[in-house]
């Protein structure tokens, strides 16, 4: 099972090592990442493998908004099939 893993806002020291950090700990494994900093602003997408995962994908993606409201940035996890299925045409 696969999620991908969003963060946006104002760039600041620790967000990525905060992010992965976490994510390190539950046993998920970052299989892609893409980072843009436009402004002063961070765009980050993460595909992370959670076959391995400690916790079930609801805590995970809640502990993920959590980690995210605490850092000042939006972070949002979605399961996979999710995503493709809003995206299709």
């Amino acid at each position: 099972m696969k999620g991908i893993i969003t963060v946006l806002g104002k760039d600041h020291v620790g967000i990525i090592g905060t992010v992965c950090t976490h994510l390190s700990r539950n046993s998920i494994n970052i299989l892609d990442i893409s980072q843009t900093i436009v402004g002063g602003y961070l765009n980050m997408m993460m595909i992370v493998d959670l076959s391995a995962a400690k916790k079930e994908f609801t805590i995970l993606s809640d502990e993920l908004v959590k980690l995210g409201e605490d850092m000042n940035v939006i972070v949002k996890m979605q399961h996979e099939d999710i995503f493709n299925s809003m995206h299709r045409v």
